[in-house]
Protein backbone atom coordinates (compact mmCIF):
# COMPACT_ATOMS: atom_id res chain seq x y z
CA UNK A 1 0.00 0.00 0.00
CA UNK A 2 1.82 3.66 -1.20
CA UNK A 3 1.33 6.56 1.58
CA UNK A 4 -0.85 8.23 -1.16
CA UNK A 5 -3.37 5.81 -1.03
CA UNK A 6 -3.28 5.11 2.41
CA UNK A 7 -4.11 8.66 3.31
CA UNK A 8 -5.68 9.63 -0.26
CA UNK A 9 -3.65 12.23 -0.56
CA UNK A 10 -4.21 14.96 -3.02
CA UNK A 11 -1.61 17.86 -4.16
CA UNK A 12 -2.83 20.96 -6.36
CA UNK A 13 -1.58 24.42 -7.06
CA UNK A 14 1.67 25.50 -8.67
CA UNK A 15 3.97 27.68 -6.11
CA UNK A 16 7.36 26.78 -5.11
CA UNK A 17 6.97 26.35 -1.74
CA UNK A 18 4.87 23.21 -0.16
CA UNK A 19 2.04 23.93 2.04
CA UNK A 20 0.38 20.48 4.15
CA UNK A 21 -3.21 20.90 5.63
CA UNK A 22 -4.73 18.74 8.01
CA UNK A 23 -8.21 18.24 8.96
CA UNK A 24 -9.88 17.81 12.76
CA UNK A 25 -11.45 14.87 14.26
CA UNK A 26 -14.54 13.64 12.77
CA UNK A 27 -13.82 15.82 8.90
CA UNK A 28 -11.59 15.07 6.11
CA UNK A 29 -9.98 17.08 3.64
CA UNK A 30 -12.42 19.11 1.87
CA UNK A 31 -13.10 20.76 5.13
CA UNK A 32 -10.28 23.12 3.64
CA UNK A 33 -12.25 24.16 0.20
CA UNK A 34 -12.47 27.40 0.91
CA UNK A 35 -9.23 28.29 2.34
CA UNK A 36 -6.98 26.29 0.04
CA UNK A 37 -7.86 28.56 -2.90
CA UNK A 38 -6.27 31.54 -1.66
CA UNK A 39 -2.91 30.19 -1.32
CA UNK A 40 -2.43 27.92 -4.57
CA UNK A 41 -0.63 30.77 -6.61
CA UNK A 42 2.36 30.56 -3.88
CA UNK A 43 2.40 27.09 -2.59
CA UNK A 44 1.54 23.09 -4.02
CA UNK A 45 -1.46 22.46 -1.28
CA UNK A 46 -1.33 19.03 -0.18
CA UNK A 47 -4.21 17.82 1.66
CA UNK A 48 -4.90 14.22 2.89
CA UNK A 49 -7.08 12.04 4.90
CA UNK A 50 -5.84 10.43 8.43
CA UNK A 51 -6.29 6.98 8.45
CA UNK A 52 -10.08 5.95 9.46
CA UNK A 53 -11.22 9.12 7.85
CA UNK A 54 -12.78 10.52 4.47
CA UNK A 55 -11.34 7.94 1.65
CA UNK A 56 -7.89 7.11 3.47
CA UNK A 57 -7.65 3.35 3.23
CA UNK A 58 -9.66 1.90 6.17
CA UNK A 59 -7.92 -1.46 6.24
CA UNK A 60 -4.66 0.19 7.21
CA UNK A 61 -6.42 1.69 10.52
CA UNK A 62 -4.49 -0.71 13.74
CA UNK A 63 -6.38 0.00 17.19
CA UNK A 64 -2.79 -0.33 18.81
CA UNK A 65 -0.87 2.05 16.24
CA UNK A 66 -3.54 4.90 16.28
CA UNK A 67 -4.04 4.68 20.13
CA UNK A 68 -1.85 8.07 20.50
CA UNK A 69 -1.33 10.97 18.38
CA UNK A 70 2.07 9.18 18.01
CA UNK A 71 0.82 7.25 15.04
CA UNK A 72 -0.89 10.06 13.38
CA UNK A 73 2.21 12.44 14.07
CA UNK A 74 4.32 9.19 12.40
CA UNK A 75 1.92 8.93 8.93
CA UNK A 76 2.53 12.89 8.48
CA UNK A 77 6.18 12.98 8.54
CA UNK A 78 5.79 9.90 5.99
CA UNK A 79 3.95 12.23 3.85
CA UNK A 80 5.96 15.28 3.79
CA UNK A 81 8.71 13.16 3.44
CA UNK A 82 7.58 11.56 0.00
CA UNK A 83 5.85 15.31 -1.09
CA UNK A 84 8.50 17.69 -0.61
CA UNK A 85 11.70 18.77 -1.68
CA UNK A 86 12.19 20.73 1.66
CA UNK A 87 10.59 22.17 4.70
CA UNK A 88 6.96 22.76 4.35
CA UNK A 89 4.34 25.27 6.26
CA UNK A 90 2.06 22.75 7.88
CA UNK A 91 -2.07 23.55 8.61
CA UNK A 92 -3.37 21.68 11.37
CA UNK A 93 -6.97 21.86 12.75
CA UNK A 94 -8.05 21.10 15.73
CA UNK A 95 -6.40 17.86 16.94
CA UNK A 96 -3.96 17.77 14.09
CA UNK A 97 -2.44 20.99 15.71
CA UNK A 98 -1.03 18.87 18.22
CA UNK A 99 -0.33 15.89 15.43
CA UNK A 100 1.55 18.54 13.44
CA UNK A 101 3.67 19.64 16.63
CA UNK A 102 5.00 16.02 17.81
CA UNK A 103 5.45 15.53 14.13
CA UNK A 104 7.89 18.68 13.77
CA UNK A 105 9.37 17.61 17.07
CA UNK A 106 10.78 14.25 15.63
CA UNK A 107 11.25 15.54 12.10
CA UNK A 108 12.45 19.07 12.92
CA UNK A 109 13.88 19.82 9.50
CA UNK A 110 11.18 18.95 7.40
CA UNK A 111 8.79 21.73 9.12
CA UNK A 112 9.75 25.35 8.01
CA UNK A 113 6.78 26.85 9.78
CA UNK A 114 3.13 25.51 11.68
CA UNK A 115 -0.41 27.16 12.04
CA UNK A 116 -2.44 25.83 14.35
CA UNK A 117 -6.29 26.28 14.14
CA UNK A 118 -8.09 26.07 17.47
CA UNK A 119 -5.21 24.25 19.46
CA UNK A 120 -5.25 22.73 22.24
CA UNK A 121 -2.74 20.54 24.07
CA UNK A 122 -5.14 19.58 26.79
CA UNK A 123 -8.97 20.23 27.43
CA UNK A 124 -9.26 19.29 30.82
CA UNK A 125 -9.08 21.94 33.54
CA UNK A 126 -5.98 21.17 36.10
CA UNK A 127 -5.35 24.03 38.52
CA UNK A 128 -4.54 27.48 36.85
CA UNK A 129 -5.09 25.97 33.89
CA UNK A 130 -8.20 25.89 31.87
CA UNK A 131 -8.55 23.72 29.16
CA UNK A 132 -12.93 24.15 28.84
CA UNK A 133 -14.18 20.98 30.29
CA UNK A 134 -13.69 19.17 33.52
CA UNK A 135 -12.39 15.55 33.71
CA UNK A 136 -16.31 14.68 34.49
CA UNK A 137 -17.34 16.61 31.34
CA UNK A 138 -15.01 14.84 29.19
CA UNK A 139 -15.88 11.42 30.83
CA UNK A 140 -19.66 12.27 30.35
CA UNK A 141 -18.97 13.40 26.49
CA UNK A 142 -17.06 9.99 25.36
CA UNK A 143 -19.80 7.77 27.70
CA UNK A 144 -22.77 9.58 25.55
CA UNK A 145 -20.68 9.10 22.46
CA UNK A 146 -20.34 5.45 23.13
CA UNK A 147 -23.71 4.80 23.92
CA UNK A 148 -24.98 6.83 21.29
CA UNK A 149 -22.56 7.81 18.39
CA UNK A 150 -25.23 9.74 15.65
CA UNK A 151 -27.20 11.26 18.72
CA UNK A 152 -24.09 12.73 20.22
CA UNK A 153 -23.15 14.01 16.28
CA UNK A 154 -26.02 15.20 15.71
CA UNK A 155 -26.14 17.65 19.18
CA UNK A 156 -22.38 18.29 19.06
CA UNK A 157 -21.48 18.91 15.75
CA UNK A 158 -23.58 22.30 14.91
CA UNK A 159 -22.19 23.47 18.30
CA UNK A 160 -18.40 22.77 17.36
CA UNK A 161 -18.64 24.92 14.07
CA UNK A 162 -20.85 27.87 15.80
CA UNK A 163 -21.37 29.70 12.44
CA UNK A 164 -25.25 30.62 13.53
CA UNK A 165 -25.22 32.51 10.44
CA UNK A 166 -24.19 29.53 8.05
CA UNK A 167 -26.16 26.75 9.47
CA UNK A 168 -25.33 25.02 6.37
CA UNK A 169 -21.57 24.65 8.00
CA UNK A 170 -23.60 22.81 10.69
CA UNK A 171 -25.35 20.07 8.86
CA UNK A 172 -21.98 19.36 7.20
CA UNK A 173 -20.21 19.21 9.96
CA UNK A 174 -22.33 16.68 11.39
CA UNK A 175 -23.11 14.36 7.88
CA UNK A 176 -18.98 14.80 7.84
CA UNK A 177 -19.29 13.08 11.69
CA UNK A 178 -22.00 10.50 11.02
CA UNK A 179 -20.16 9.10 8.05
CA UNK A 180 -16.92 8.55 10.19
CA UNK A 181 -17.00 4.75 11.02
CA UNK A 182 -18.37 5.05 14.92
CA UNK A 183 -15.61 2.50 15.87
CA UNK A 184 -13.00 4.72 14.95
CA UNK A 185 -14.70 7.85 15.82
CA UNK A 186 -15.16 6.72 19.39
CA UNK A 187 -11.28 6.06 19.83
CA UNK A 188 -9.79 9.31 18.14
CA UNK A 189 -12.27 11.06 20.25
CA UNK A 190 -10.96 9.50 23.27
CA UNK A 191 -7.40 10.10 22.33
CA UNK A 192 -8.13 13.35 21.46
CA UNK A 193 -9.94 14.68 24.47
CA UNK A 194 -7.75 12.99 26.70
CA UNK A 195 -4.32 13.63 25.76
CA UNK A 196 -2.44 16.12 27.27
CA UNK A 197 0.75 17.57 25.50
CA UNK A 198 1.59 20.76 27.80
CA UNK A 199 5.18 19.37 28.55
CA UNK A 200 6.20 19.60 24.69
CA UNK A 201 5.01 22.87 23.63
CA UNK A 202 8.50 24.42 25.28
CA UNK A 203 10.29 22.36 23.04
CA UNK A 204 8.76 23.56 19.79
CA UNK A 205 11.30 25.82 17.66
CA UNK A 206 9.29 25.82 14.31
CA UNK A 207 7.77 29.52 14.02
CA UNK A 208 4.43 28.60 14.88
CA UNK A 209 0.79 31.10 14.73
CA UNK A 210 -1.64 29.94 16.89
CA UNK A 211 -5.23 31.05 14.53
CA UNK A 212 -8.04 30.97 17.41
CA UNK A 213 -11.72 32.18 17.38
CA UNK A 214 -12.82 34.67 19.92
CA UNK A 215 -15.74 32.65 20.84
CA UNK A 216 -14.90 28.93 20.58
CA UNK A 217 -17.31 26.14 22.58
CA UNK A 218 -13.92 23.58 22.17
CA UNK A 219 -10.85 25.75 23.05
CA UNK A 220 -11.23 29.23 25.11
CA UNK A 221 -9.32 31.92 24.68
CA UNK A 222 -7.30 30.82 27.57
CA UNK A 223 -5.65 28.02 25.96
CA UNK A 224 -4.35 30.09 23.25
CA UNK A 225 -2.75 32.37 25.73
CA UNK A 226 -1.65 29.78 27.22
CA UNK A 227 0.33 28.16 24.08
CA UNK A 228 1.68 31.60 23.42
CA UNK A 229 3.36 31.76 26.79
CA UNK A 230 4.75 28.03 26.35
CA UNK A 231 5.91 28.47 23.40
CA UNK A 232 9.18 30.34 22.31
CA UNK A 233 8.53 31.31 18.72
CA UNK A 234 4.73 31.71 19.02
CA UNK A 235 2.29 34.14 17.45
CA UNK A 236 -1.44 34.51 18.66
CA UNK A 237 -4.12 35.69 16.34
CA UNK A 238 -7.81 35.91 17.52
CA UNK A 239 -10.44 35.83 14.82
CA UNK A 240 -13.71 37.93 15.67
CA UNK A 241 -15.91 34.68 14.91
CA UNK A 242 -18.03 32.08 16.41
CA UNK A 243 -17.10 28.68 16.51
CA UNK A 244 -14.37 26.16 15.91
CA UNK A 245 -13.47 26.26 12.67
CA UNK A 246 -12.84 29.90 10.65
CA UNK A 247 -11.55 27.93 7.96
CA UNK A 248 -15.02 27.12 7.05
CA UNK A 249 -16.91 30.12 8.62
CA UNK A 250 -14.38 32.56 8.54
CA UNK A 251 -12.03 32.00 5.61
CA UNK A 252 -11.15 35.50 4.39
CA UNK A 253 -9.97 36.23 7.43
CA UNK A 254 -7.92 32.98 8.31
CA UNK A 255 -6.27 33.75 4.79
CA UNK A 256 -5.18 36.94 5.88
CA UNK A 257 -3.86 35.90 9.18
CA UNK A 258 -2.07 33.59 7.28
CA UNK A 259 -0.69 35.73 4.88
CA UNK A 260 0.82 38.01 7.44
CA UNK A 261 2.22 35.56 9.38
CA UNK A 262 3.78 33.87 6.40
CA UNK A 263 4.52 36.69 4.48
CA UNK A 264 7.60 37.85 5.89
CA UNK A 265 9.53 34.92 6.50
CA UNK A 266 12.06 33.25 3.97
CA UNK A 267 10.54 30.14 3.24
Amino acid sequence: MTISKRNNVRISGSGKRTMVLAHGFGCDQSMWRYLVPSFHGEYRTVLFDHVGSGASDLSAYDRDKYDSLQGYADDLVEIVKEIADGPVVFVGHSVSAMIGLIASLDAPAFFAAQVMVGPSPCYVNDGDYIGGFTREDIEDLLLTLESNYLGWSSTMAPAIMGAPEQPELGVELTNSFCRTDPEIARQFARVTFLSDHRAILPRNTTPTLILQCSDDIIVPRTVGEYMQRMMPVSTLHIIENVGHCPHLSAPSASAAAMRDFLGPMSL
